[in-house]
């Protein structure tokens, strides 16, 4: 492997967060990724984590040649923070290039303010506005960390788009579907005090029965994505929590989906982590007790068996400088059989990626706080990219996956394998329609544990 950076830029001020995510500008375009970044950690609504930001959220777009075609600053009345401020470049009217569309706060006084909040687009190549909605309120009554937990969520029904807002993880939740005018097409509300679990800090799309319509994984229930019904929900009965990890998994020796799932809350309610089939119910599950927090799946094992992780914390904090995790074990397994296995390397921080496009994932220390260590599947080091990794996926054409990384000092860098070829397996992954959905949802930040279920 000849792992070097194919791009290095600098957005002239600190950086405390960066998240990353392909844009596609339209027939003829070169190949481009938004940014969105400030000088503090990341703000969370949590009144024990939410800090005040000493800096400003600003958005841009650049292609992949280093060229920054747009840069806007949203203001000191919009905390910089991803459950604030989802974005999701999608191409909701079918012309052939996307558009970009975040939540904004047009209360300029009050940064708080509910009645404030809109859903906004923008020209991909210009960053101009170009329509504004009112977002669609669920939560006027409740605390912040209940009330600020936007998502914005790209679906197709039958190749037609939709555009899903969301809001909430907690306890009330609200999902609404727009068409291409922003018509609304559905809402499913979901009470404070419904039964079975509540939502995730993920939010993948996927078909999981092959009839055309998406189905997003809202937690562990499966919405359809053509009238906003529930298809299910697992343990409704015994398992109100909600899951840091909600990851679909393509299992190709039985052709069927799975779901894995690392749960958060109600630390007390035994497995805390499951994987369930394409109906919602238990395949196997593990862990008896505790917070699990992070996780994902990848190509790992001989012939492109799928492994699973997660990692269990006593507890956590959050100030400007990043978020600490304290008391952790670590846990890994075979996805399909929920065999415990022993991890190459220590799976703190990692994130799959496929640089070399052979199908089989490397693993990066990329996560917040991490270094940047590159590792194959087998725990050897290979190299280090030296920082946070925001994307992990392929979004340059070239072979392999890439990695953008970003530094406290401004420094954005596109990583790459100058030496990868891309193999069939890895081929037939970037063609999925379940990687080429899930590459743009920008939520939660890095796509990468999403990406490694196929």
């Amino acid at each position: 492997m000849h792992l070097a950076p194919v791009l290095q830029l600098n957005v002239g001020q600190p950086l405390g967060q960066l998240r990353a995510v392909p844009v596609k500008l339209g027939p003829g375009m070169p190949a481009a990724f938004l940014i969105a970044y400030a000088a503090d950690f990341d703000v969370d609504p949590y009144h024990e984590m939410f800090f005040l930001p000493t800096d400003t959220l600003k958005i841009a777009v650049w292609t992949v040649e280093g060229k920054c075609l747009w840069k806007r600053d949203l203001g000191r009345h919009v905390f910089p923070g991803m459950w604030f401020v989802p974005i999701l470049p999608f191409d909701l009217d079918g012309d052939g290039r996307d558009e970009i569309y975040f939540v904004n706060n047009t209360d300029k006084d009050h940064p708080l303010s509910l009645s404030g909040r809109v859903f906004e687009r923008l020209d991909a190549q210009t960053g101009e506005t170009t329509g504004q909605w009112k977002w669609p309120m669920h939560a006027e009554q409740e605390v912040i960390s209940h009330a600020y937990r936007y998502f914005l969520i790209g679906g197709h029904v039958n190749g037609e788009p939709t555009l899903i807002t969301a809001s909430g993880t907690y306890e009330a939740m609200l999902l609404c579907s727009h068409d291409s005018v922003m018509k609304e097409r559905w809402r499913h509300q979901i009470a404070k005090d419904a039964p079975g679990a509540r939502g995730s800090h993920m939010c993948p799309v996927v078909d999981m029965d092959g009839d055309g319509v998406d189905e997003l994984l809202w937690g562990e229930r499966l919405i359809e994505l053509k009238s906003g019904t529930m298809l299910w929900c697992a343990d409704e009965k015994t398992y109100n929590g909600h899951s840091d990890v909600n990851q679909p998994v393509w299992d190709e020796a039985s052709g069927r989906w799975l779901v894995y799932t690392c749960r958060e809350k109600a630390a007390e309610v035994s497995p805390r982590v499951v994987t369930f089939d394409a109906n919602g119910k238990h395949v196997w599950g593990d862990v008896e007790q505790g917070h699990m927090d992070m996780g994902w799946v990848a190509r790992l094992g001989d012939n492109f068996a799928k492994r699973a992780m997660s990692i269990r914390i006593g507890h956590k904090t959050l100030t400007p400088a990043g978020r600490t995790h304290f008391a952790r074990d670590e846990f890994y397994w075979d996805v399909v059989t929920g065999k415990a296995l022993t991890p190459p390397v220590s799976v703190y921080l990692t994130l799959p990626v496929d640089l070399d496009g052979d199908g089989y994932h490397e693993l990066v220390r990329g996560g917040p706080g991490g270094d940047g260590a590159v590792f194959d599947r087998h725990g050897a080091q290979l190299g280090s990219v030296g920082g946070a990794v925001s994307l992990a996926q392929k979004f340059c054409d070239r072979p392999g996956e890439q990695l953008l990384v970003f530094k406290p000092d401004g420094a954005v860098e596109i990583w790459a394998d100058l030496d990868a070829q891309d193999s069939p397996a890895a081929l037939s992954r970037y063609e999925h329609p379940f990687y080429k959905t899930n590459s743009r949802i920008m939520s939660s930040g890095s796509n990468s544990a999403v990406l490694g279920g196929i």
